[in-house]
């Protein structure tokens, strides 16, 4: 008898794709240019790649431990239940915070476009990136089952819209005196490339939902690794030609001037207003979706960790039937929103993700032999991640001091509270 309930290989690409092609494509790609010009796409090419081999090793730990938890679990396998995994899966909860407080902010910059409602276009951000989260959780609180309904469709619109403006985009290029932009001697530095790809970083760490829905796939052995590496190279592809549409349309100045809903303007020469307008609901779409999606992935992330001892039990609890830590999400995820810039919140979150990632690569590796892994590619994928974080750390500083304070303080604080809590919870 077959099993409707399984998910199967395309529903998994689909969990990969949706959650990577959230919100973040549309709040990153102005602040993508900003850093690296012309090789913008090759700037997402080099943070493609190394979310693939994040990938592997998740593909591989996701086989072997099948987990609703998925990286909490990972971590925890790799390293047992210590203040280091413990703060690290902390760092997971707080990132998913900062992800959503990235989506709220897209959202926030894309929505006066379409409509004002005070005239000022920075109290109508706050209005908006706040309203937004606030009806978010409304809805989580109200049945999770709604959040999934929607996610089902969102998906589904917001690539057959990126498509097209995709396959528009392409040409009109013919003739665009923008395309020399694209040129080599338009290019950044290889340091500043490499460093524009690590703050966009966080449009790909989606990718590890997946190992979220395991339990519950179909064939996992055969169909595990290849949802990772369709759904990881599927947006790849879709990330590179999108920038290069982008930077090839508009001239710099434009896209810097437009830089936080860079997308929705780069449609205008395309299709006018018309396509300047459908951008702009498919942001908001999308950054809605990814904020609804996130608020679930972030409360069961917390939920997981109270449930392994790394964070007081009482987070299990219930608040109008939806775990505790649904309303800490959402009130954390209001006061970062409104704090913070794009930029700052972009180079927080990933550089929380790219440790995160270095940290289950470095599992996978102390695990190869258990799991049946390829130890070189795992421990390259360690180093990597470990590099970009450093890299991305060290580069940020003398012009984004403020994203770099904000990460680093988040870090020991993750690990800082799981020492106190390991100290003071009774034996």
């Amino acid at each position: 008898m077959k099993d409707d309930s399984k998910i199967g290989l395309l529903e998994a690409v689909s969990i990969g794709i949706g959650g990577m092609v959230g919100g973040g494509i549309f709040a990153v790609l102005g602040l993508a240019v900003s850093l690296a010009k012309g090789a913008t796409s090759a700037a997402f090419l080099i943070a493609g790649a190394l979310a693939l081999i994040t990938a592997y090793s998740y593909s591989r730990l996701s086989v072997a431990y099948p987990d609703k938890g998925g990286t909490v679990r990972f971590v925890n396998e790799g390293f047992g239940r210590t203040v280091f995994s413990g703060g690290i899966n902390n760092l997971l909860w707080i990132s998913y915070i900062i992800m959503l407080a990235l989506y709220a902010s897209a959202f926030g910059s894309y929505a006066p476009n379409l409509y004002s409602l005070t005239g000022d276009k920075a109290a109508d951000f706050h209005i908006y990136a706040s309203g937004i989260i606030v009806l978010a959780t409304a809805i989580n609180f109200y049945s999770v089952k709604v959040v999934g309904e929607i996610e089902d469709y969102v998906v589904g619109i917001k690539l057959l819209i990126l498509l097209g403006f995709i396959g528009v985009g392409i040409a009109g290029l013919a003739g665009n005196p923008n395309l020399g932009q694209l040129a080599v001697e338009n290019w950044k530095d290889p340091i500043q490339i490499v460093t524009g790809g690590m703050v966009i970083f966080v449009a790909y760490e989606g990718f590890e939902l997946i190992a979220n829905a395991v339990p519950d796939m179909k064939n996992p052995e055969r169909n595990i690794p290849r949802a990772y590496g369709y759904s990881v190279v599927f947006v790849i592809l879709l990330y590179v030609v999108i920038a290069a549409v982008t930077v090839g349309s508009l001239p710099f100045k434009q896209i810097a001037e437009a830089q936080d809903y860079a997308l929705a303007e780069a449609a205008r020469p395309m299709l006018g207003q018309i396509g300047f307008t459908i951008i702009t609901i498919a942001a908001m779409i999308s950054t809605f979706s990814a904020i609804n999606a996130s608020l679930y992935g972030g409360t069961r992330v917390n939920y997981e960790i109270a449930k392994d001892d790394e964070l007081p039990r009482e987070l299990t609890s219930k608040l109008w039937n939806q775990p505790v830590g649904l309303l800490i999400t959402s009130v954390l995820t209001l006061v970062l929103t409104n704090l913070l810039n794009l930029e700052s919140i972009s180079t927080s979150g990933s550089v929380g993700f790219l440790l995160i990632f270095a940290v289950v690569n470095l599992a996978c590796f102390r695990l190869a032999k258990q799991i049946n892994g390829n130890r070189a590619l795992s421990l390259a994928g360690f180093l990597l991640c470990s590099l970009a974080t450093g890299t991305l750390l060290v580069q940020q500083f003398s012009t984004n001091p403020v994203g770099v304070v904000a990460a680093v303080s988040v870090i020991l604080a993750c690990f800082l509270m799981e020492w106190i809590y390991k100290r003071t919870e009774t034996p």
